[in-house]
């Protein structure tokens, strides 16, 4: 029988925290320096990779100011804040593959600043990926409300996930876990919702226009 220890060894390294972070931080350098490419002096809709890269740093230092202002906080994690919104004006204006990057960025930022960390694969479901799917927002500039929705929509997703699969054991006795899971997160992440819809409105940025797709 063929020995497959080095196999659960590399799998056991793959699964670490710490290298999981590093893998993810890998991936995004090597795709902002494809942005960077010389040979690629603007992007598809006409920008400059380098203004880009700029609203996404701005976008994700201004996302993690916004999110220490917290309204409340829960117990297992999650709170309502707004730091949503700086994702949601990215992904409208720039479009979805912009606003996902920028998500993903702001999911890695938010494990340096201390992150609710159980195993790594919730690592990876309730932060890199959960504020990916925010810019899922950046497909329907047509109809922004609806997209911020479907964007919030996979953020949610993710974060039930994680709560059945992880923290199934803080469900109170006799309690669905996926009612719990739904039920905990629905908590914060509706109202944070409907502040940020809210907002945008105000902002002029969740009307369905067809003015605003082809800013940038």
């Amino acid at each position: 029988m063929t020995d497959s220890s080095w196999l659960k060894s590399v799998g056991d390294a793959l699964l670490r925290t710490e290298n999981i972070i590093m893998i993810v931080a890998i991936g995004i350098l090597v795709y902002l320096l494809w942005l960077t490419n010389p040979s690629k002096t603007k992007t598809s809709a006409g920008r400059r990779p380098v203004y880009t890269i700029t609203e996404i740093g701005v976008a994700v230092a201004l996302a993690s100011i916004l999110g220490m202002i917290r309204l409340y906080r829960m117990p297992q994690g999650g709170s309502v804040s707004l730091e949503m919104l700086p994702i949601f004006y990215v992904a409208l204006r720039s479009g979805g593959g912009v606003g996902i990057l920028t998500g993903l960025a702001l999911g890695l930022v938010q494990l340096l600043l201390g992150a609710y960390i159980v195993h790594p694969v919730q690592l990876l479901l309730d932060y890199p990926l959960a504020f990916a799917f925010l810019g899922v927002a950046g497909f329907f500039r047509r109809h922004q409300v609806l997209g911020i929705i479907l964007g919030g929509l996979g953020r949610f997703i993710m974060h039930v996930l994680s709560g059945v699969v992880f923290f199934g054991t803080y469900a109170p006795e006799g309690t669905n876990v996926w009612l719990y899971s739904m039920t905990y997160n629905a908590s914060y992440m509706i109202p944070e919702l409907i502040i940020c819809i809210i907002v945008m409105l105000v902002l002029g940025l969740g009307r369905s226009t067809s003015t605003s797709v082809g800013r940038g």
